[in-house]
This record gives structure tokens, sequence and C-alpha cells, in this order.
């Protein structure tokens, strides 16, 4: 035999009403009038052919058969949340378009993307790396200046650079430090490199990413701080791509000058080591960097907060000297 279930806008008025114990509260929730409610509630006791409430003069109480309706109602509502949030959850992915340094992209980010996707399945990603986000680069230009600009920009931008991107909402993710990095097969070489003055004996490797040179990391100022003399801070290949240097260092063809938080993933995995613990910064950083228009969006905000978190862990600490 078939059931016929009172309508849910009563039972909804009769939950209310119980939980606040009062017709005018539950009705301020529920966006109705109080008459609304005595009505939807009287309805559900004609259905059901019992009293729900003890109206007194200044109070309401629940009745014997209200007191034992309303455990169960409660589960049964809980259960039409649970319904339709799954349904919700099962709903088309949001696709956020990410722009960054193609070394940021490849080193710092992907390395740890599967976890943004474990929590937040229903983000579709798009990752993009250009050498434009990067400020002073061959190819920089400033968020917003890309000639290919339209009405499909990305939403987030990692930049590289000052930090001044008028119109954006700008959160620093980390300044970088840039000390010697090496595959751990040089430490075992015949060649030593146990202290800084051994690297006149390694290859040195140079990125020239950034044409600025007073915001570019160079050998000669890291060799002036360390107290070395007597190595050819100029000589060794040079890359125009900071994740060319990266690779020439991860297969073992000399030591580069890295950022410590772009290769953590890299230091962690033991593919890179950190023979000395000296390093030297500049004024650039790595930014996210956001148009105001999209920067609340909730799939934006997500990543965003994701990414705050994860900059803050990314320290790479240095190998004993």
């Amino acid at each position: 035999m078939s059931v016929h279930l009172p309508p849910l806008n009563a039972l909804r008025a009769f939950e209310a009403a119980a939980r606040h114990l009062s017709f005018k509260r539950a009705a301020e929730e529920l966006s109705v009038t109080p008459t609304a409610i005595s009505h939807q509630i009287r309805g559900l006791e004609g259905h059901l052919g019992v009293s729900l409430f003890h109206r007194l003069p200044r109070a309401l109480e629940l009745t014997a058969e209200g007191e034992a309706m309303l455990p169960k109602l409660r589960e049964g509502m809980d259960c039409f949340k649970s319904a339709v949030a799954a349904v919700r959850s099962l709903g088309p992915a949001r696709r956020l378009a990410v722009v960054a340094p193609p070394s940021f992209a490849s080193h710092w980010l992907l390395p740890r993307l599967q976890a943004f996707s474990s929590q937040h399945p229903h983000i579709e990603l798009l990752l993009s790396g250009s050498l434009r986000t990067i400020d002073g680069s061959t190819l920089g230009a400033g968020v917003g200046e890309d000639r290919h600009a339209s009405a499909d920009m990305p939403e987030i931008w990692v930049r590289y650079g000052t930090g001044k991107y008028p119109g954006h909402r700008v959160e620093l993710l980390f300044t970088p430090d840039f000390t010697p990095m090496c595959s751990p097969a040089l430490l075992r070489a015949k060649l030593p490199l146990r202290e800084p003055a051994h690297l006149r004996y390694h290859t040195l490797i140079h990125d020239h990413t950034i044409q600025n040179v007073r915001e570019r990391p160079s050998w000669a100022e890291w060799l002036r701080l360390a107290g070395v003399s007597g190595v050819d801070a100029a000589a060794g290949p040079y890359f125009a791509h900071s994740g060319l240097a990266i690779t020439a260092a991860l297969d073992g063809h000399g030591v580069a000058l890295l950022s410590r938080p772009l290769v953590s993933s890299e230091v962690a995995a033991g593919r890179l080591v950190a023979p000395f613990e000296r390093s030297i910064t500049h004024h650039y950083a790595y930014y996210l960097v956001t148009p105001e228009t999209v920067a609340d969006r909730p799939e934006v905000a997500a990543f965003r907060a994701w990414m705050l978190e994860q900059a803050a862990a990314s320290v790479c600490p240095a190998a004993p000297a």
C-alpha cells in the first residue's frame, strides 16, 4: 500500500518551528510570514490527524506526537541535503586556466598538482607555460598586455618579477634564494666538490632567462660573496630558458645557480643536491596574480588558497656544507 506523504513545504515549516519553538523565527529562516508557517503546520496536522504543538499564550511546546516525529524528519532532511550535494558534485567540471613561467610550471607546480586534483576533483586545470610571465625576459610582458588578450584570458597568472601589476589581486608566493645545485653524481666524481673553491674543477651553468642583469643571479656575485677567487665566473654554457639550465644540472653537465624553492621536488627526490649553504637573493619574486573581476569565484579562490598553502611549505632546506 502506498503512503501519501504530506507536502515538503509543510514538513520544512514544522522542522524549523520545532527547532526554534517559534513560528516567527521559523518564518525568518524560511523567508515567509509567521501566518504562512502557521497555515503550513495546521495543514500538516490535518493531514496526520494529530496535534504537533501545544500553542501556549507566549510559547510553543511539542506534543508527544511532535516529539516522536522530529528526529526522523531531521534525519530525512539531512538525507535530502546529501542527495542534492551528491548530484551537484557530479555536475560539469569547472575549467580554470593557469599560465606560469615554464620552469615554475614543470618543476614546481606539476609535481604538486595531483594533491590539488584530489582535493578538488571537479576543477579542471588548463595549465600552460609562457616566458611572457617573467618580467624582463626575452618575451616578457605585463599582465594584461599580452597581444593575444581576449575574453579567454587565464584566470590565474604566476608572475616572476616586481609584483607591480595594477588592476589585479597580487599575492606573494615566495622570494627565491639561489645556490649552486648539481646532480649527486658530481659529488661522487673524481674531481672534488667539497668546498666553493672546488668549483674551478667543474662546469658552471648560466641561466640568462632574465635580460635585466641587475635582477639576474650570477656566478660572479655568488663567488664574490663566498670569497672565492681563481674561478672563471664567465666560463660554461649559457641558456636563455631556466628549464634548460635545470635539466643540464639534473643530467650532470655541471653546477647551476638554482632557486631552492623552485627545485624543492628534485631535491626531495634526491635528483639534485645543494653542496653549499651560501645563497643569494634578488628583488624578483614569484607572485600569484588574478584579475579582480574573477578573484573570488569559487574555483579561483580554491586554487589561490591551495597555491599559497603549497608555497608556504615549499622552502627547500640547504644541504650541509
